[in-house]
């Protein structure tokens, strides 16, 4: 399989027990506040280092803020035996400049949470990153061009960023080796039109530095986003580099070109008429410690359900504000949010399972020709 990540396709179908209490629920909110996220994004930071011209969450203004380690250490050991997963650290900001990471990341291997980052990785020192390998399910890295040049001219930084990450990928591949860690290192760049002609070359240097994989990802307009530069591409002619970058899969190195997310971007019209994800499976820490059902909505009140600096996160996932969530969400048509967000795929077999076809216990691919 060249995506075994799954990453352009969902995990859901590997929590049934979660997905049955759903379905089960039908509707009750006394059943319905009991089903707790698998997964949270938090964001420790607002500020960042960089200023990626494609940045969705421009509109958040990086404002210098951060969440207080002891209260999310608390909160994450209850959200651990509430059933919570695994958590991914990113958000507003650069993950990796909140000074306690490393502390709350042993914190959730201790509780028996998954971790993981979404990074620009400038941050990385040796003493962090020894932490964050030995913890982490995987790591991934925002490098959105394949040359040096390019590279400043994307997230409006200097082009010394560059070098310093690939030689934080060297460091954190043979630390990776050294701990005899099962860390997935992985890389990630948001294909646009000034960057499609270095995807090769930025393919080929993430090969050779040893990382597990590179995706390639299409853009996704933020609703609120400042930046409207990139709400018109097209990636049909974009699509057909996928065939340059096959050459450089291995059993131990892949390419992930998510055509399929891409081809789903000028086709909306099969979509799920409403988001059934939220506010169920996964849920948003913000910054300034405010709980949302979903990231794309930040600052909206009707997705805020508390605040983790004033409540503990059963009182706030069991609390009147998400109850009053549920009752917005089944109005909201999901047509009108965010194209190919992150629980796109979710939503959809979500969607399936709340509205099947005819013949879904025919549970063998029968042929009506055979």
């Amino acid at each position: 399989m060249a995506d075994k990540y799954r990453i352009d396709s969902h995990k859901l179908l590997f929590h049934p027990e979660r997905v049955a209490n759903w379905l089960s629920a039908q509707g009750s909110w006394e059943k319905l506040k009991n089903i707790y996220p698998l997964y949270m994004e938090i964001s420790p930071v607002g500020y960042c280092n960089h200023r990626c011209t494609f940045c969705a969450l421009d509109f958040m203004e990086y404002q210098h803020r951060q969440l207080d380690p002891t209260i999310l250490a608390t909160r994450l050991r209850e959200m651990a035996q509430l059933g919570l997963k695994s958590v991914m650290f990113a958000g507003e900001g650069e993950p990796t400049l909140y000074k306690p990471l490393p502390e709350i990341l042993d914190l959730c291997s201790e509780v028996g949470i998954d971790t993981s980052l979404t990074t620009n990785m400038v941050p990385f020192t040796l003493e962090t990153s020894k932490n964050y390998v030995k913890n982490c399910k995987w790591i991934k890295v925002s490098i959105n061009a394949g040359t040096a040049e390019r590279y400043a001219q994307i997230h409006r930084t200097q082009e010394k960023d560059f070098f310093r990450t690939l030689d934080n990928m060297r460091m954190c591949v043979a630390l990776k080796k050294e701990l005899n860690s099962k860390c997935t290192l992985g890389a990630q760049m948001l294909l646009l039109d000034e960057n499609a002609d270095t995807a090769v070359a930025l393919a080929e240097k993430m090969s050779e530095i040893g990382l597990d994989y590179l995706v390639i990802k299409p853009y996704s307009q933020h609703p609120q986003s400042n930046t409207q530069k990139y709400s018109q591409i097209n990636y049909a002619q974009l699509i057909k580099l996928n065939e340059q970058l096959q050459k450089f899969n291995t059993e131990k190195f892949k390419v992930i070109f998510r055509a399929k997310t891409m081809e789903k971007w000028d086709h909306t019209e099969d979509r799920y008429n409403r988001c059934l994800t939220v506010p169920f499976f996964w849920g948003y820490i913000m910054s300034d410690a405010d709980v949302y059902g979903c990231s794309c909505f930040l600052g909206n009140q009707d997705f805020i359900y508390g605040n983790i600096n004033t409540n503990t996160f059963k009182e706030i996932w069991e609390g009147e504000r998400r109850k009053k969530g549920i009752s917005f969400m089944e109005k909201l048509d999901s047509r009108s949010c965010r194209v190919n967000c992150r629980m796109d795929e979710t939503n959809r077999y979500l969607w399936e399972l709340k509205n099947p076809s005819d013949h879904v216990n025919f549970i063998c691919n029968c042929s009506h020709l055979s």
